[in-house]
């Protein structure tokens, strides 16, 4: 709808942009962040190098665009997962094994934007601020889950430096309250500060695994192994779920 009311300029300036975004991810897919050059963009769309510089200010803002839609594109893919997994019976453990193999074929369908989000940082580039609640909207579908955990003694270290960072930086708080509200309360309630502190925990400690283990078979570093990057990320999931006591009954 709010597309077909814009003008004919409008449209031709949103079609342009993603045209110009198109051929970035072309040239990230073949060279990575670094191979990005915005005169070889020009050239392919038989533009002058300023007439490009009306839809980008410069490669920074060209990375900033990819960047925003590569974190949009994941954290949806991610929401999807979330909202598919929690119908029907299926108990916390087997949904984090969902949400875990939604990051990994996100990943592996799109490589070079993820990459682009999780691998190596492009020389020179400073990301805008805003891409941190982008990120955390990747992750978010997970701090319900280990909200309803009893964290062990593997992790009880990670859990006390989460209560800290909780009580130190309110948006951090409200981004766990966001996708877990049960562990929204007041300072005093022991309950909630507790089930933020093992959401926030197992969050952060499941994005660890993710990072390695897909950034690992993503850059090809499985080839001529015998086993999967499915079957690796699952034996993950699953010690992190024993970790945190998930689908286990309270003591």
């Amino acid at each position: 709808m709010e597309r077909a009311q814009q003008g004919p300029r409008a449209r031709y300036r949103e079609q342009t942009r993603a045209e110009i975004k198109d051929l970035a991810l072309r040239q990230l897919a073949v060279g990575g962040g670094t191979a990005l050059a915005l005169t070889r963009i020009a050239k392919e769309m038989g533009l002058s190098g300023p007439a490009l510089y009306r839809y980008f200010a410069g490669r920074d803002d060209l990375l900033n665009a990819l960047i925003r839609d590569a974190y949009d594109d994941a954290a949806a893919g991610m929401a999807r997962a979330a909202a598919r997994s929690a119908k029907g019976s299926r108990g916390v453990r087997a949904r984090l094994h969902d949400l875990a193999e939604a990051y990994r074929t996100w990943a592996i369908a799109e490589p070079h934007r993820y990459l682009l989000i999780q691998g190596a940082p492009v020389p020179g580039y400073v990301a805008p601020a805003d891409t941190l609640e982008r990120a955390r909207a990747v992750l978010g579908p997970f701090l319900p889950l280990f909200a309803t955990g009893s964290p062990g003694p593997a992790v009880a270290a990670t859990v006390d430096e989460m209560t800290a960072w909780l009580a130190a930086d309110g948006t951090v708080g409200a981004w766990v309250a966001r996708y877990a509200p049960e562990t929204a309360g007041p300072p005093d309630a022991p309950a909630g500060e507790a089930r933020a502190a093992s959401a926030l925990a197992g969050a952060v400690l499941a994005w660890t695994q993710l990072h390695g283990s897909v950034s690992l078979e993503v850059a090809g570093q499985f080839a001529g192994m015998a086993h999967r990057g499915g079957t690796l990320l699952g034996a993950h999931m699953e010690m992190l779920a024993d970790a945190f006591g998930l689908d286990q009954a309270p003591a």
